[in-house]
């Protein structure tokens, strides 16, 4: 009989660097997508203009930030906002203001809706997934880009 492998423990996956960052799901690695031009170009962009209106929005932006959505959950944000007034934690468990995941081409949307689900489920009221391969995305992302 085959056994299964062992579980990693949260405080092992808390205190291991990994590169790029994955996601910890009770007990096992889960490797994202990341890399590619578009996505890193949208995440920057979007980035910006959070960083830009940090004051007037009162907010603290983030980047590929570990965020412990449950007791056995840690999921890796592209881009959160959170409160300027939250606790300044290295692993985030204040629930953002918003989460936002950027869709790379390899994502399927099925795997997606599960870590929208645990952000969710965390009391994050507000969750943006953008797909660089809507229709409307171009125009959208050129407007947001071109904007003061």
């Amino acid at each position: 009989m085959a056994t299964a492998p062992p579980l990693l423990s949260i405080q092992q996956y808390l205190h291991t660097s990994y590169s790029p960052d994955v996601h910890f799901v009770d007990g096992e690695i889960q490797e994202r997508n990341v890399g590619e031009y578009e996505h890193a170009r949208i995440q920057a962009i979007l980035s910006a203009v959070f960083i830009q209106n940090e004051k007037d929005w009162q907010i603290k932006t983030v980047v590929e930030q570990r965020i412990r959505v449950s007791v056995g959950r840690v999921r890796i944000c592209d881009i959160a906002a959170l409160r300027a007034d939250a606790p300044r934690e290295a692993v985030t468990q204040t629930p953002p203001l918003i989460c936002i995941e950027v869709l790379s081409p390899e994502d399927r949307l099925a795997r997606a809706e599960l870590v929208l689900a645990d952000y969710l489920s965390m009391g994050v009221s507000n969750i943006w997934l953008v797909d660089q391969n809507h229709p409307g995305f171009e125009h959208a992302a050129r407007r947001l880009s071109s904007n003061p």
